[in-house]
């Protein structure tokens, strides 16, 4: 019995339209690189419910005419290849002749196209792959495509999508990817009758600062490099403004956005000396390379990529970011860090110099308890002015009486490392005592003594735990600060919206915030930690935390925003403390709820027994 079928068209294309659309942004991305292959100037997107409803494509291009209306909805169906060779010159963004032909069979699609010199265009209603309607209709110059109720016979597909937040976010970077490059086309996107870019024809910095914000003018370094291999012109971003997400990183081949690790490990190198660990600058590049020594046909959404001088383009590329980073950097680096001048006056007429004298006691030795030497030792260790000269290192490891349970129960501490929170200790870790001297080593630990032994403190992780419990517990109320001269943060629209969603929240933690334009805000007023110069950056974190929370749908958002706030009011490793900040700190440690580990999973204490000590 014959147990092999061919699979009817209808079917074949739903198949086929897996591969090629898989959500709301696959469509998108198809639509706008067709209107940009028939020589538009002007794009117009419209998407309603984040493309579950509508995706809408409107373009002023060359127009189709009645025939080519028709055919394009087939598959295999191009007007850019004809030969196999073909492949290997390709200068257009779609060339397959699969983008139409699957979204028509997963959705209800309206065509309205008319060539500049015929008087009608051309109407054509198709819906799962079966032609509804073909007729002559008025409509302007160019193509309107609009795809209504995607996946609508395919619904199993359709309730794979997330809600509309995170497939609108899905949408607009791919409108970012194709804007960007194409800056000398007008682009206008609309979502749910509001408008979020409007973005007017330019070079290629001014479409960055119209989709990112003005401020990036100044956060940018022009990159530019010809060779006979690969010509690279765009910019990346000052060392300064590495962030620790990755986030602006568009690399573009023959004005098509594409992911490749290596040429991104490339950029990410020369930014080695420069940055620290687990930053990332952002970069907008164009390379432009021959047709015939890359392949762009290994993935239908064709930004994988391969190159025949892959080793030529890694040295190049790297060896151009690294010349736009010394080029550009090195002659502003000495207005930053200004070095106080010597004063080299003639000393008086009569001066006589003193001859340099070092006191120091020819009997002293550091193991002799009754060396005179130890009545009044040659230096103090940091941290220890107002320290009795009585106290001896010893006293770090006196113990009270207590029971070996109550010893255990002491000098353990509980961390959860799989959960990223700490949960809360089964044994209780008694507190040093409120006078209970305290040494900060290196400007980042805290030293301090605890019935079991030596305790340490990370100063940063200690900080941010008390201030994330009481942003997050509101144990301590945060008056807001009015700022001196009021501060302008910018935004994209899609952040701006965002951050919009974030402005209760932020009001309530001490924030006074207004809105100037549709992505500029004025910030009036802070909580005290806060730093003003921080404040873009503080935001932009925020977002990005905020943007993860969606994906991983995350049921208390307030979360992200307080954690945020955390790091940023946090005391930096590097900063030199009082006694009584120490102290106070240890304090307000002890008076979390979960004291030993920091919100993003960090430890925030270890103790030492004397036994480790002794054995080591």
């Amino acid at each position: 019995m014959d147990i092999i079928n061919i699979l009817p068209d209808s079917v074949a294309n739903q198949i086929a339209a897996g591969e090629v659309v898989d959500r709301p942004a696959s469509a998108v991305k198809e639509l706008l690189e067709n209107a940009l292959d028939a020589g538009a100037s002007k794009i117009q997107l419209i998407v309603k419910d984040a493309g579950r409803t509508l995706i809408q494509v409107i373009d002023n291009g060359c127009g189709m005419s009645d025939s080519d209306a028709r055919l394009c909805f087939e598959r295999h169906a191009t007007s850019k290849i004809h030969k196999a060779d073909d492949l290997f010159a390709i200068h257009t963004m779609g060339f397959r002749g699969e983008a139409l032909a699957s979204i028509a069979a997963i959705a209800q699609v309206e065509l309205k196209t008319k060539m500049h010199e015929n008087e009608l265009g051309t109407q054509v209603i198709i819906e799962g792959c079966d032609i509804k309607e073909q007729n002559s209709c008025y409509c302007p110059n160019g193509t309107s495509l609009a795809v209504k109720n995607l996946f609508f016979n395919v619904p199993a597909r359709r309730n794979f999508l997330k809600k509309d937040s995170v497939e609108l976010s899905h949408i607009e970077e791919i409108f970012k990817r194709v804007a960007l490059i194409n800056y000398g086309t007008e682009y206008s996107f609309h979502s749910n009758g509001k408008m979020l870019y409007d973005l007017h024809a330019g070079n290629l910095m001014e479409r960055i600062c119209q989709m990112f914000g003005q401020n990036y003018r100044e956060k940018l370094f022009p990159v530019e490099e010809h060779t006979d291999i690969v010509s690279i012109q765009g910019y990346v971003s000052k060392p300064e403004y590495a962030r620790k997400t990755r986030g602006e990183q568009y690399l573009f081949v023959n004005h098509r956005f594409i992911k490749h690790p290596a040429l991104s490990a490339a950029i990410e190198k020369a930014y080695a000396d420069v940055i620290p660990d687990r930053y990332y600058p952002s970069y907008f590049l164009h390379l432009k390379v021959d047709p015939s020594r890359i392949d762009i046909n290994i993935h239908p959404t064709k930004t994988e990529v391969k190159f025949i001088d892959e080793h030529a383009l890694f040295a190049i590329l790297r060896a151009a970011t690294k010349r736009a980073l010394g080029q550009f950097s090195l002659g502003t680096e000495l207005d930053f860090n200004p070095v106080e001048e010597v004063n080299f006056a003639p000393a008086p007429k009569d001066y006589v110099p003193t001859q340099p004298m070092v006191n120091y006691t020819p009997n002293y030795n550091p193991f002799n308890s009754t060396s005179p030497a130890n009545a009044a030792p040659r230096t103090s260790l940091p941290g220890a002015a107002g320290r009795p000269k009585s106290e001896k290192w010893t006293s770090f490891f006196e113990l009270e009486k207590t029971t070996p349970a109550e010893h255990q129960a002491q000098s353990h501490i509980v961390f959860d490392s799989a959960s990223g929170e700490a949960a809360p200790a089964q044994e209780d870790l008694r507190q040093p005592a409120s006078d209970s001297p305290c040494m900060q080593i290196q400007c980042r630990y805290i030293a301090s003594t605890l019935p079991s032994g030596l305790l340490l403190i990370d100063q940063q992780a200690a900080s941010e735990r008390v201030f994330y419990e009481r942003l997050s517990g509101r144990k301590q109320a945060f008056h807001a600060q009015q700022l001196l001269f009021p501060i302008n943060c910018q935004f994209s629209p899609a952040d701006a919206d965002m951050f919009k969603e974030l402005l209760p929240d932020l009001l309530t933690h001490g924030f006074e915030i207004g809105e100037l334009g549709q992505t500029t805000f004025v910030v009036t007023a802070t909580p005290p930690d806060v730093k003003d110069g921080e404040l873009q950056q503080i935001f932009d974190q925020m977002i990005v935390e905020y943007k993860g929370a969606m994906l991983q749908k995350f049921s208390n958002l307030d979360q992200c925003l307080c954690r945020t706030l955390a790091h940023q009011m946090s005391l930096k490793a590097g900063t030199p403390l009082q006694q009584a900040e120490m102290q106070q700190l240890l304090a307000d440690l002890f008076c979390c709820q979960v004291p030993n580990v920091s919100p993003s999973g960090r430890r925030t204490m270890v103790v030492i027994n004397p036994e480790e000590l002794l054995n080591n």
